[in-house]
């Protein structure tokens, strides 16, 4: 007889900025059952790369934490690691337009800023 476990927490965090941002493509988009995917992923020229994404599955291993504005974030069993204590913020100026992941675990990026290790 098998049960279904809760879902763990993760250490990754999202600022309010980012949230609404989330909440307002969601919102977009017409659906309620997406969530915020953040993994990390073997690629770039250090060595990982985030992958952040819409998503509605949920996997057994997935750690998942609810914030404001109705948001879920998701962070695969094998990223995890990788991403404890990163911060997810929403740039929106002249210099800088899109999401931002500042991640304490990065010893280094490579010069484009696309990729860490």
């Amino acid at each position: 007889m098998s049960t279904i476990s809760e879902p763990k927490a993760h250490q990754v965090t999202i600022t309010d900025t980012a949230a609404g941002k989330v909440r307002e493509l969601l919102d977009r988009e017409g659906r309620d059952d997406l969530r915020l995917r953040l993994a990390v992923q073997p690629g770039g020229c250090s060595g990982l790369i985030y992958q952040l994404y819409f998503d509605e599955r949920l996997l057994d291993a997935d750690a998942v934490v609810a914030f404001e504005h109705g948001v879920e974030v998701v962070v695969d069993k094998m990223s995890v690691p990788y991403l404890d204590g990163a911060v997810v913020d929403f740039k929106d100026s002249i210099e800088q337009q899109g999401f931002t992941i500042d991640n304490p675990n990065a010893a280094g990026s490579c010069a484009c800023g696309d990729s860490f290790h």
